[in-house]
């Protein structure tokens, strides 16, 4: 009896393949993730390279190649990718609320609304890092782009950031936002808003978040040309959203 196994596509795998969901009927209703992206390059041998330098999430997680998943798990093969001393305040901090600070979203950004949220009294500096469209990249005229992403997965490894960011550096505030679908040419397609109790942890903690996002997070841009266009990723080297910084 065969198991039907469904794999959700983003951004240039949902191009190369033609289609947004991959549908699989296996003997199988578990396998290691080696041996799905193993299947998938034996059905789809022209798709067999990307495929092998492509990430597979299991609900909403990366999942390294040799852990064992099932068909009943939520799954998606993601193309590389697109970037004080007191702490008793923010442990209080309502969880609903927190999570707040880490969204996508179609709409336009407001730095000063997202700048807001990191805004608090124990802390003395807060820096806001926003990422607009330019016009020009090695030459080439860029006409908007274009963003996707796998949302509910974006915005878990947004709040990991902001986890990672608050361990690092106690009493830190962090606010992420992204945008996606059309960015045109000067419009802001991604806020970082960092608070913390002095300056120096400030500066780092946001260039941290901002090289974390392009590292995990699952978010792809099109870069629209007058000639043409692309899908593109991280911008760091090697994929590999399970190391760490």
């Amino acid at each position: 009896m065969s198991v039907k196994w469904n794999i959700h596509l983003f951004a240039g795998l949902s191009e190369r393949f033609g289609q947004p969901v991959i549908m699989l009927e296996l003997e199988l209703e578990a396998l290691t993730v080696r041996q799905l992206k193993q299947e998938l390059s034996v059905r789809f041998p022209e798709s067999a390279a990307l495929v092998s330098i492509s990430f597979m999430a299991c609900n909403q997680a990366y999942a390294a190649d040799e852990q064992l998943i099932h068909a009943t798990d939520e799954l998606a093969l993601l193309p590389p990718v697109s970037g004080g001393e007191d702490t008793a305040a923010a442990a209080e901090i309502d969880a609903v609320e927190r999570a707040k600070r880490f969204f996508i979203t179609e709409e336009p950004l407001s730095v000063d609304a997202i700048t807001a949220m990191v805004i608090v009294p124990n802390n003395g500096a807060a820096i806001t890092f926003t990422g607009t469209t330019r016009e020009w990249t090695h030459g080439s005229r860029t006409v908007r782009l274009e963003y996707e992403a796998y949302i509910p997965m974006a915005v878990k490894t947004l709040e990991q950031i902001g986890d990672e960011i608050e361990e690092r550096w106690p009493g830190a505030q962090v606010a992420i936002a992204h945008r996606i679908g059309v960015v045109e040419i000067a419009e802001i397609s991604v806020v970082i808003a960092v608070s913390a109790p002095h300056r120096g942890d400030c500066y780092e903690a946001s260039r941290y978040a901002i090289e974390r996002l392009k590292q995990i997070v699952p978010i792809w841009k099109r870069e629209i040309w007058e000639d043409g266009s692309e899908w593109k990723g991280h911008q760091l080297g090697p994929w590999d959203p399970i190391s760490k910084i």
